[in-house]
């Protein structure tokens, strides 16, 4: 075998082979939360039956009832439903919402949420300022990916994620018409962090993202422009519409029949390996091993968050520009960046695919002539790529 592809295997698995067994560590030195909480399927209730005997008959905690009901501190248990002026369907749908949120609740470490969140402003700082200074070499690329990985996967865990944002707010929702209040607030978070930079989060926060990003670039030699595998760049047109479908599928579970397709193989629980199954082993080991191949193979392909962050990129404040008046159109940033995003913003002749803001282009650029600035992207002059009208509908 060739020594830079021995070597390049040797990192990938020395690296995977010490995130399952740190990961496992981790979980166990947090005390580890069960990853769902059951909810009543069915309930018995009639209208005649008092707080009381209705948490009796199906088990549930008064507090719990509650909830449900809005019940005030003077209220005592022995209300009926027929008081509360509450029919036999309402009452089962706001026990089913309560249920369903208190669950939610109930697996969560607000201790390692927040202190992940507070880690992701701290840390994100870093890439981002020394994207503005072009600084993000493939060396420091690397260390950074790195400790991504460290904290906020094998540290914090699967445990909130800009995907599990997106898709759990779905599958909440579709299968018992219940929205959890801090979830959304998370999802606002990270668009938010969207917005102010294209997919920023993605880049160097997400746990998996990172994972995937950091095996791609181990997969590549040392001035990350060449790759020792064959990479390959799939069209945006196919990884979008295998997106969009998967994002259709998995909303279409959750609302006929209260599935979550994504949860069997959600690739974050290598982050808590007691969780992960067969299924998700399986399909873990498959897209690290794609990840050598193609950058991003879950973001591209399947991530719901990935999808959305791609929309409200079009609002993003930073963003990769290029200075057309000192650009030489050597392209070696098109030929560089890991997807085909970089050659869309050069030569704006398509739709621009999801850009993840890694500063491949901008560390390549022989003349300074890609910068990741707060400003507007303009089209290249005319005649120097394409045609004038696939520019003008690429706008």
């Amino acid at each position: 075998m060739n020594p830079q592809r021995f070597r390049s295997l040797f990192a990938i698995i020395t690296l995977i082979a010490l995130i399952v067994p740190l990961s496992l560590i981790s979980v166990r030195l947090w005390g580890g939360k069960p990853e769902k909480a059951e909810v009543p399927a069915q309930l018995s209730i009639t209208q005649e039956m008092t707080m009381a005997q209705l948490a009796k008959a199906n088990s549930l905690p008064a507090e719990l009832l509650k909830r449900a009901f809005e019940l005030q501190p003077g209220q005592g248990q022995k209300l009926t439903l027929a008081e509360l002026g509450i029919s036999v369907d309402e009452a089962r749908t706001r026990i089913i919402q309560a249920a369903a949120i208190a669950s939610e609740e109930s697996t969560k470490d607000w201790r390692k949420i927040i202190l992940k969140f507070a880690l992701w402003v701290a840390f994100l700082v870093i890439p981002f300022v020394l994207m503005l200074r072009g600084r993000v070499a493939p060396k420091a690329r690397k260390w950074l990916l790195a400790a991504a990985v460290i904290f906020f996967g094998v540290a914090l865990g699967s445990d909130p994620s800009p995907m599990g944002t997106v898709k759990d707010a779905i599958v909440l929702y579709g299968s018992h018409n219940a929205v959890f209040p801090p979830r959304m607030i998370a999802l606002g978070v990270f668009l938010l962090l969207v917005i102010i930079a294209n997919k920023y989060i993605c880049a160097w926060g997400c746990q998996f993202g990172v994972l995937q990003d950091f095996i791609h670039r181990l997969a590549r030699k040392p001035n990350d422009r060449n790759s020792v595998f064959p990479q390959f760049k799939p069209p945006f047109v196919l990884t979008n519409t295998v997106r969009i479908l998967t994002l259709a599928a998995l909303t279409a579970a959750a609302f006929l029949w209260a599935y979550d397709i994504i949860e069997l193989v959600d690739p974050f629980k290598i982050y808590n390996p007691m969780h992960l199954g067969v299924a998700g082993g399986i399909s873990v080991g498959v897209l690290l091993v794609a990840s050598i191949f193609v950058w991003r193979p879950w973001c591209h392909f399947f991530c719901p968050f990935g999808l959305a962050g791609w929309v409200f990129e079009k609002l993003s404040i930073f963003k990769i520009v290029v200075n057309y008046e000192t650009c030489v159109r050597c392209e070696t940033c098109a030929k560089t960046c890991p997807s085909t995003v970089m050659e869309a913003i050069l030569k704006r002749n398509r739709v621009i695919p999801d850009c993840f803001a890694c500063s491949s282009c901008i560390d390549v650029c022989p003349t300074s002539s890609i910068a990741f600035r707060a400003r507007r992207r303009t089209m290249p002059p005319p005649g120097e790529w394409g045609t004038e009208a696939a520019r003008k509908q690429a706008q």
